[in-house]
């Protein structure tokens, strides 16, 4: 679809966050990342007259007992929630799932390097998934479809589990443009990447950015202490060095 078929270009972007956390940023110091900065430094190099409107980002509250830095990692989170809504205000939106664990444990089968599959042998294990992110994320893509909210819509994530949405939105509404961002790192020089980029989602959409340089998000970071009406919100010390 050409600019002048779409000319309008209000766009919007649906974020998976823990898909964006653990295939990115993870391990990494660019944490404190500006969404729509982002976005819109991706999109000014595409240069198809594409104006950011909103951004909705999926995700679920961290659990101390399971976080890496326990309690501090429950309010790194909130602050960086919090510095996002201060600096964007309704342009950002924040959509939470939760998470769930077996209080008993689960059991799963034992992993056993070069042996295969053996299903009686079994341990217990904390097993935490998050819940809801997913079908919070479709359905807000899909309702915002209906509502012609947006002529363009981009998702960031690398989840197969988002390609029923981006299918039923392309066959009910051809008229949007659908882009996906892949959170992953860039192919090592000469080599590949660990992480393959979801074909299932490739499939639905009119462009792909194929991963993040780091250079990308090194330029997308939140400043150290991002203004509000009351104290300004830092960015957590274990998050790395300030940008």
């Amino acid at each position: 679809m050409t600019t002048s078929e779409n000319a309008l270009g209000r766009t919007g972007v649906y974020v998976d966050g823990y898909n964006l956390y653990y295939g990115r940023l993870r391990g990494t110091d660019f944490k404190w990342l500006d969404l729509v900065k982002l976005v819109e430094d991706i999109l000014s190099q595409r240069d198809q007259n594409e104006r950011l409107e909103g951004v909705h980002l999926f995700t679920a509250h961290a659990l101390a007992k399971f976080a890496g830095h326990g309690k501090d990692s429950v309010e790194a989170q909130s602050a960086y929630h919090r510095a996002l809504q201060a600096k964007h205000g309704e342009r950002l939106t924040v959509t939470y799932g939760k998470h769930a664990f077996d209080r008993d444990g689960s059991l799963l089968p034992e992993f056993v390097a070069g042996q295969p599959y053996d299903r009686t042998k079994r341990t217990r294990v904390w097993r935490l998934e998050e819940k809801k992110t997913d079908v919070n994320l479709a359905i807000c893509m899909y309702r915002h479809a209906v509502q012609k909210r947006y002529d363009r819509i981009i998702l960031i994530s690398n989840d197969s589990d988002a390609e029923p949405a981006l299918e039923a939105i392309r066959e009910d509404f051809p008229h949007i443009v659908v882009g996906v961002i892949v959170p992953i790192r860039p192919p090592a020089l000469g080599g590949e990447t660990n992480r393959r980029v979801s074909g299932s989602l490739a499939l639905h959409a009119d462009w792909v950015v194929k991963h993040l340089t780091d250079a990308q998000l090194q330029a997308a970071q939140l400043p150290a202490q991002v203004p509000t009406n009351k104290k300004p919100i830092r960015k957590p010390t274990h998050w790395g060095p300030a940008p």
